[in-house]
């Protein structure tokens, strides 16, 4: 395999880079990167940085390496796509990647990868990428059996935008502490997400009682894509630390399931870190079952 050569992240660029993750999705039914290689894709930042292995002028495999727009702390997220039959991260991909990020700063690098195999741990652990943490995509056919019942005096209305945002930072925060993923959000990469179009602010459900935002459920709706039928997913559910242990965070599942099956939608969706076992024993008691393991590889990367 040719030596990486670093992408311009051009229309050109990105029209390979989609067409190869098209034909990952078509061998295995998922995508291989994620939404925040997308988001970085379309306004790169200013170290953001794509690898390219080809074959000819054929792309084999695309690696993917943008600073995360959290703060719990800021770190590097990395987004691999190979070509259907390549089984390994490729070498060169990898140390190019790990030699960015040590010229810009260093620090903690995450890779994802869906679905992934013994391969990808054998090779990922010889660069220093150890697994850090799973995460089960999980599915329940909608509607619900159930309805939802909140605590007493709970108002719940939809998010509005230009009224809730800092409230909303504010209780999220709190309710992800140091999460990787989902704490340490500041008011831009909340406004990233919402300028997303996939945004409704309708499915953006919050519960409030007489001292403020207890808890939130936001939904996100994937159109049919390929074999995937329409979905409605959960993307971030929370209940402020103050409010947990009362039953708030299941009413909140079950009142944003009932908002997208409304639409039609009869398969709901959500993420979840296979060792929250708490999250999980809800999930399931709601009939979610487990439709596909992800895993995020972690290193930390001496700055030069």
């Amino acid at each position: 395999m040719a030596a990486p050569e670093i992408s311009t992240a051009g229309a050109a660029d990105i029209a390979a880079i989609r067409a190869l993750d098209e034909s990952v999705r078509g061998a295995t039914g998922h995508p291989a990167l994620g939404d925040a290689v997308w988001r970085d894709l379309a306004t790169p930042g200013a170290d953001s940085v794509g690898f390219a292995a080809r074959d000819g002028d054929r792309l084999v495999a695309y690696l993917h390496v943008a600073r995360s727009d959290t703060f719990a702390p800021q770190h590097w997220v990395l987004g691999l796509v190979r070509a259907p039959g390549v089984q390994a991260p490729p070498d060169v991909l990898l140390d190019a990647a790990c030699t960015h990020i040590a010229e810009h700063g260093g620090r903690e690098a995450m890779l994802w990868i869906f679905d992934p195999t013994e391969a990808d741990d054998r090779t990922l652990a010889q660069h220093g990428f150890v697994a850090e943490r799973d995460l089960y995509q999980m599915r329940v056919p909608l509607p619900l059996a159930e309805t939802a019942r909140f605590p007493d005096g709970m108002e719940v209305r939809p998010f509005e935008p230009g009224r809730d945002e800092d409230t909303w930072l504010a209780v999220n925060n709190a309710a992800f502490g140091n999460h990787p993923d989902q704490g340490g959000w500041v008011r831009g990469t909340l406004e990233r997400r919402m300028a997303e179009p996939w945004f409704d602010p309708s499915l953006f459900v919050l519960a409030f009682d007489e001292n403020g935002l207890a808890g939130f459920n936001w939904l996100k709706v994937h159109e049919p894509d390929g074999r995937e039928p329409r979905i409605g997913e959960i993307f971030v559910i929370g209940v402020d630390p103050s409010h947990q242990g009362l039953g708030l965070g299941r009413a909140l599942a079950v009142e944003g399931l009932a908002r997208v099956a409304a639409r039609g939608i009869t398969t709901g969706m959500l993420y979840v870190v296979a060792a929250n076992t708490g999250a999980l024993a809800l999930y399931r008691a709601l009939g979610f079952t487990v439709h596909r393991t992800d895993r995020a590889y972690q290193r930390t990367i001496e700055a030069r």
